[in-house]
């Protein structure tokens, strides 16, 4: 079975900076630059036939998210992967994103105060990872609750990747789930 992803805003979240990058480290060469629109990416296979992608390089055009489309579902199939193994491999930011999970660790507070960093593990598109994050007062004593007695977590945030590591900022709604 091969997931189609048509979500709209996880499409308008891929950077087209990271796109480029990635096409770059898969082997893929810019061909030519259609003013400050697209750039036309080119890999030539080994069995002698040409690829052709077309990058967006502006989020807020209203095609972006439907051009983006196209590129993950070609690529998808030029790379012989699932879509959604692509635009795992693309995604760098998911603002205002709802996470559950079960937190795995925390780090000692911070001196004085009573705030500390936490991971946790859930699921992000589609996939069981780790998410670091930093909780404050209230949050904090919810966490080290869960923590003790293995209590699901739900809470709001910007998730953000840094370095291969997904991270919670702005984090709102911490709240423990009952079984």
């Amino acid at each position: 079975m091969n997931l189609i992803v048509k979500d709209i805003d996880l499409l308008k979240n891929i950077q087209p900076e990271t796109v480029a990058n990635y096409l770059t480290n898969q082997g893929w060469q810019q061909q030519r630059r259609i003013e400050s629109q697209t750039i036309i990416w080119v890999k030539i296979s080994i069995e002698s036939s040409n690829f052709t992608l077309v990058l967006p390089l502006h989020p807020e055009v209203s095609d972006f998210p439907i051009t983006m489309n196209l590129l993950v579902e070609n690529l998808a199939k030029i790379e012989e992967k699932s879509q959604l193994e692509i635009i795992q491999k693309l995604i760098t930011n998911l603002p205002n994103l709802e996470v559950q999970g079960l937190i795995v660790e925390i780090k000692s507070p911070q001196g004085d105060q009573l705030s500390g960093e936490i991971t946790l593990m859930g699921v992000v598109i589609n996939k069981l990872k780790k998410i670091e994050t930093e909780l404050f007062d209230r949050d904090y004593i919810l966490a080290i609750k869960a923590y003790q007695e293995r209590l699901p977590v739900s809470c709001s945030g910007d998730l953000v990747k840094e370095n291969n590591s997904f991270v919670l900022k702005n984090i709102s709604d911490f709240e423990l789930l009952s079984l």
